[in-house]
């Protein structure tokens, strides 16, 4: 499989805080990574130089064999992200926020796309509703759809169903997933969501204080901890990060 991100040796220093130390990780074609820790593990920086947002310390970041500084457009291009605090401008409506994006990404049919956009994530009765009149789920929901304007070949999904109902959020889990499979996309997801991370996760790498100890499989992770639940395990982890490091 073809490798879609390798990371190597990334480090990001904040005066005398090292925020990320040394990590690296690789996801391949199709694969679903999630990348977990506890509050200031270091994941939001992560996520930052991996979106060109905040520039690493030193270390190298690859997307397709090319290096991120190098290929900064054209590698932006073939990605996009959604989280949490990453919301689209309240004075446009939705179906006027997800025509820009595509517009930003250079979508041909981008009138065609928002409207698609909006039909699949359940939004099309908000078409012209304000923003910032939405709800938080519906936000999230309309997150999840921007981070689709482009088809990206990696995703960066920052707690995408966060706020959302069990039911809401078990249908854009699914959703997710079934774009993921048909574009041989690769997805790096992050979320506090224990249940949602087995479900979805191929491997999951656990940061704490900035450092990789553990990359693994959900099984091989349960396997090696002696413990059936991953959130026990991240509280494990949380509370020692270095007692059994993988």
């Amino acid at each position: 499989m073809t490798t879609v991100l390798r990371v190597r040796n990334l480090t990001k220093q904040y005066n005398n805080l090292t925020a990320v130390n040394r990590i690296s990780f690789e996801i391949k074609e199709g694969e679903i990574v999630s990348l977990l820790g506890p509050n200031g593990a270091g994941k939001t920086t992560t996520i930052q130089m991996l979106l060109a947002l905040v520039s690493p310390t030193s270390g190298d970041i690859e997307i397709f064999g090319k290096n991120l500084k190098e290929h900064r457009e054209e590698l932006l291009s073939l990605m996009n992200f959604t989280g949490p605090y990453s919301l689209l401008p309240y004075n446009l409506t939705p179906k006027e926020g997800l025509t820009v994006f595509a517009l930003l990404y250079g979508v041909r049919d981008y009138k065609e796309r928002a409207k698609s956009l909006l039909d699949e994530f359940g939004l099309a009765g908000l078409a012209n509703k304000k923003i910032g009149q939405l709800s938080s789920g519906e936000h999230m929901r309309l997150g999840v759809a921007k981070a689709f304007v482009n088809n990206p070949r990696l995703l960066l999904l920052d707690e995408p169903t966060a706020s959302l109902d069990p039911a809401i959020a078990q249908g854009l889990r699914a959703k997710i997933l079934k774009r993921v499979q048909e574009s041989s996309g690769a997805v790096l997801w992050t979320s506090h969501n224990m249940r949602e991370i087995e479900k979805v996760s191929d491997r999951i790498v656990f940061l704490s204080r900035g450092q990789i100890i553990a990359d693994a499989t959900p099984k091989t992770l349960k396997k090696r901890f002696g413990q059936e639940d991953l959130e026990d395990i991240f509280i494990t982890i949380a509370q020692n990060p270095t007692s059994k490091s993988l």
